[in-house]
């Protein structure tokens, strides 16, 4: 496909869309899942974001519910060859003990490996920093997963600038791998957990950044205008401080761009992304196919330079 970018040097390609994993079990059953990916798959998708953390957060869930869902619709589609799997190890404890200890790593590779019912994670997360075990170690434990055939190349998520650095010198000292990519949250009405120097270090080592809450939570949809709107899903909650900051601006931005081109508006939040600096493909989950085909329209949606800087300003 012409739309194909290089997840910085991971060895994977992707167009400029990633399929959120984390509703697999959860909001999406498994029929609901199992469609979505179905057309993700037919679309041209090529990379399945999840973790082994989605969704013990539900009631009566342990975590692995979104690797073990995928892991079945792999068997029953025959897509391994086409659909790569990026999952992550750091916020679900178990065997091996917490976070990034070496042996938890090792052992949530193998469960995780199991549930997906494949021989390679093709990028592997760090979830998290983990300040208590030294980078030299985490890095060699992924190492062992890369040299075993376990896992093909390595990401972080939710890291600071200082210690993304940090892990790459010491990689670069000690003939360790290097983090390929980056997901920390990202959207139009939130940069700073990417924008500055994180940026610019993904920029210089060619880490691909691949931003999670794209959507803001659903906000960037236009499906939350007013008070009224909150309890129209789950998330309603988290959309008062939106509502309350620069969210009525940057949708009323976002509604002239949506007249001019014909795009939706989270088809719009996805472009921009798409056309930041550093950045392969933002993360968005779908909880329906039509969700799904709204989602996918954004790899054709070009926005103008002018359109671009109109939004960035608005949230600035």
């Amino acid at each position: 496909m012409s739309n194909q970018r290089d997840l910085g040097a991971s060895g994977i390609e992707t167009p400029p869309l990633i399929l959120g994993g984390n509703v697999f079990g959860w909001t999406a059953d498994k029929a609901t899942s199992f469609a979505v990916l179905d057309r993700f798959a037919e679309a041209g998708g090529a990379l399945v974001d999840t973790a082994d953390v989605y969704s013990a957060w539900v009631a009566g869930h342990q975590g692995g519910e979104s690797e073990t869902i995928i892991g079945e619709w792999l068997r029953q589609s025959g897509k391994r060859g086409q659909v790569k799997i990026a999952t992550k190890v750091g916020m679900l404890d178990g065997e091996g003990g917490t976070k990034l200890a070496p042996a938890r790593i090792a052992a949530a590779c193998d469960a995780s490996l199991k549930r997906l019912g494949v021989e390679t994670i093709d990028l592997y997360f760090a979830h998290q920093d983990d300040e208590d075990v030294p980078q030299e170690e985490v890095l060699a434990a992924f190492d062992r997963l890369i040299q075993a055939g376990k896992v093909q190349a390595i990401g972080a998520s939710n890291f600071h600038a200082m210690r993304l650095k940090s892990a790459l010198d010491i990689a670069t000292r000690d003939g360790l791998p290097r983090y390929r990519a980056l997901q920390n949250e990202y959207h139009l009405l939130s940069r700073h957990k990417y924008e500055g120097e994180l940026q610019d270090l993904c920029v210089e080592y060619n880490i691909g950044c691949v931003p999670f809450y794209g959507l803001a939570s659903g906000y960037l949809t236009g499906k939350y205008r007013s008070e009224a709107d909150l309890g129209k899903s789950v998330r309603g909650g988290r959309m008062t401080a939106f509502m309350e900051a620069k969210g009525p601006a940057m949708l009323a931005a976002m509604d002239d761009i949506a007249a001019e081109t014909g795009a939706t508006l989270a088809q719009i939040a996805l472009a921009w992304l798409a056309a930041q600096p550093g950045v392969t493909a933002p993360i968005a989950s779908a909880t329906s196919v039509a969700q799904a085909e709204e989602l996918l329209g954004c790899w054709n949606v070009a926005l103008t330079r002018a359109q671009l800087d109109r939004l960035t300003a608005v949230g600035a």
